[in-house]
């Protein structure tokens, strides 16, 4: 399996399939809110602050964790030192894509949905937020619609993986990803001269870039710096076992330590463009104080067409071009997530692709389904009494819980003690310059990963799973 193992082409297509896995439904919803609510300008050096240490941290150890052992999320942790825990971790890191997939394809059935509503002219019937509400509402609440958009974008996610690193998930990702940028920059820019009930687009880039310290105190900057960490998860696909994946497949040659700061630049450039193309907008229609309450899906699925609405026939393009661009970035990243799982096959039972992708899509199909059956009334699998820390009660809320709140923190905990004090910083600095190139940030790395990291990801468990408060 290791001589027949396939591998990007170079780093050109590693690092536009690494950031497409990252640029997700997390950077678009997750990132503008937070920013929005956290003060703005301050979230934005916060974040910076924690992805050139911490993000690059568990980043570059990942990707080089791969390639070392050109092995998948379940069997790298185990080839690179021996051991039950070792293999426990591969596990875990391998459980953490398999429970994400089904309930991030439901979202992607979601924005399937609006994408073909904006295109088709449908979303011209519904006005007000009180329409938006309802027809979200009425959407996710539906028997059967969900599921079949949810099926349609498993299927396509699937086809891809199906096709192959080369034919499928690199060729794939040098297409979208460019587009992707393109829509982004140019929604930004067009954001930037609304003028809107509320304000303009200039007032919600301020909102957006210029820190607000008003009521600050300790307590909310730890919020901040909580916020900030929990979101880098979503920004460069940590955790999830998919850079291990991916790393598995970037060749020995290449500049493992430039395509990962280029994933990082890119990434960064993305969630930042995430918050210029949505806040300017929401903010100049509705005021700094909604944008703030809005979160999740709201913003993505209510708050947001409620604005281009607003925009008149401007808004109709605008939002089309806008969930066309969610699409692309929400089919990258689900991609991403299947082949963590399906490589994870392979090199454990040493299945064919073409055997790995069927199953795997199979189970996905079924729990997508069960996701979907939860926001129906009457389905058994629809929780009213439901309270999860995380704020949510349906099964969608719960594979987050479980995944995000829970399995990825300890996954990442797992990695730094892993690298930090099993197999020593060394082996992965080796790794990372083994063509003689220069590790930057070596001695940052090495007090991240041993020391700070750990404590920092226990504080983030304790929080997030448990709900525990330390004043963040």
């Amino acid at each position: 399996m290791t001589q027949k193992r396939h591998s990007f082409s170079g780093s050109v297509g590693f690092v536009l399939a690494a950031a497409g896995s990252a640029v997700g439904l997390g950077n678009i919803w997750r990132f503008p809110y937070l920013a929005a609510k956290d003060g703005g300008g301050l979230f934005l050096i916060v974040y910076l602050i924690l992805a050139i240490t911490f993000g690059y941290t568990l980043l570059i150890s990942e990707v080089s964790i791969g390639r070392m052992t050109k092995q998948s999320p379940l069997t790298a942790y185990n080839k690179a030192k021996p051991g039950k825990i070792w293999k426990g971790l591969g596990i875990l890191a391998c459980i953490v894509p398999f429970i994400i997939m089904p309930y991030y394809c439901a979202i992607g059935g979601w924005v399937l949905k609006y994408t073909t509503a904006y295109v088709s002219g449908g979303i011209t019937k519904v006005s007000g937020s009180k329409g938006f509400e309802n027809f979200f509402g009425s959407f996710i609440g539906h028997p059967w619609w969900p599921i079949v958009f949810t099926v349609i974008f498993i299927l396509a996610t699937s086809f891809v993986v199906y096709k192959g690193v080369n034919a499928g998930i690199e060729r794939m990702s040098k297409v979208l990803m460019p587009i992707l940028l393109i829509l982004i920059i140019g929604i930004a820019i067009f954001a930037l001269f609304i003028k809107g009930d509320e304000g303009t687009g200039i007032d919600g880039i301020k909102t957006y870039l210029i820190p607000n310290f008003n009521g600050l105190t300790v307590t909310k900057f730890m919020g901040v710096v909580a916020d900030a960490m929990g979101q880098l998860f979503y920004s460069i696909s940590v955790a999830m076992g998919i850079m291990i994946a991916y790393g598995s497949y970037l060749k020995d040659k290449e500049n493992l330590v430039s395509a990962v700061n280029k994933i990082e630049l890119f990434d960064t450039l993305v969630a930042f463009l995430a918050g210029a193309m949505i806040i300017p907008s929401v903010v100049a229609f509705m005021g700094p104080e909604k944008m703030q309450a809005t979160a999740g899906p709201g913003l993505m699925f209510n708050a947001l067409p409620e604005v281009f609405s607003k925009m008149g026939t401007p808004g109709l393009i605008v939002g089309a071009i806008f969930f066309v661009t969610v699409l692309f970035a929400a089919l990258t990243s689900s991609i991403s997530i299947l082949e963590a799982v399906v490589s994870s096959l392979m090199d454990k039972f040493k299945w064919s692709r073409k055997k790995a992708v069927v199953v795997e899509t199979a189970i996905a199909l079924f729990l997508g389904i069960v996701v979907c059956l939860g926001f129906v009334e009457g389905s058994p699998f629809h929780f009213k009494n439901l309270k999860l820390p995380n704020g949510g009660n349906s099964m969608l809320d719960l594979f987050d819980y479980i995944s995000n709140s829970i399995l990825m923190p300890i996954v990442a905990i797992g990695t730094c003690i892993f690298v930090g004090w099993v197999i020593k910083t060394k082996v992965i600095e080796n790794e990372a310059t083994r063509n003689g190139e220069k590790f930057g940030r070596r001695h940052m790395y090495r007090v991240m990963v041993k020391f700070i990291a750990p404590i920092l990801l226990a504080i983030l468990l304790l929080v997030s799973a448990f709900g525990i408060d330390f004043g963040v």
